[in-house]
């Protein structure tokens, strides 16, 4: 009964002390697990990376894509792409392979399309005509889909009226 006064009920010496390595001190475990997934987002192994732009010279024209590689699912997401005319454009037409965007919501594009069709299996875009030395440039926003999981590849194309000019295979890998 000597130490009643220093210790609260159910407290004793032992207590104070610990009898283990870590009774006082924080586990390692937490502190590697963290610099683990630190270590795993620097690499872009869980997305989240800035996208790089990816650029095709097609002689009349010039396309340069920039959308994210890696997202997660439920993750909202933006594209944009610009179309630089270096001979003119009756009319500037950006088609996308459905694949692309397959259990993907767009939700919002800026400048929106003159006229939005789906012809010989593209979803296409038509911006109207672009003068020698102008560039086009158009913002995407979307969201994955919940039911989308390991990812999507296509191709996004240009086209001047019906002429294809060139195109850009393009993948984009999804996450849980």
């Amino acid at each position: 009964m000597q130490d009643a006064g220093r210790f609260p009920d159910g407290l004793d010496e032992k207590n104070l002390h610990g009898g283990h390595l870590f009774a006082r001190h924080a586990s390692p475990l937490s502190i590697i697990l963290l610099g683990s997934l630190i270590l795993l987002a620097m690499f872009d192994v869980a997305g989240g990376r800035p996208a790089t732009p990816v650029m095709r010279d097609f002689g009349s024209a010039t396309l340069t894509v920039e959308t994210p590689t890696t997202l997660r699912n439920g993750e909202f997401f933006e594209t944009r792409i610009a179309i630089r005319a270096d001979a003119d454009m009756d009319d500037a037409v950006l088609a996308f392979t459905p694949d692309l965007w397959r259990d993907m919501t767009i939700n919002s594009t800026i400048p929106a399309a003159a006229e939005e069709t789906f012809k010989e299996g593209l979803l296409r875009w038509s911006y109207g005509p672009l003068k020698a030395g102008e560039t086009l440039r158009v913002k995407i926003d979307g969201q994955i889909n919940p039911p989308l999981f390991a990812g999507n590849a296509g191709e996004v194309q240009l086209y001047d009226g019906d002429r294809r000019i060139g195109r850009l295979p393009m993948s984009i890998r999804v996450l849980p």
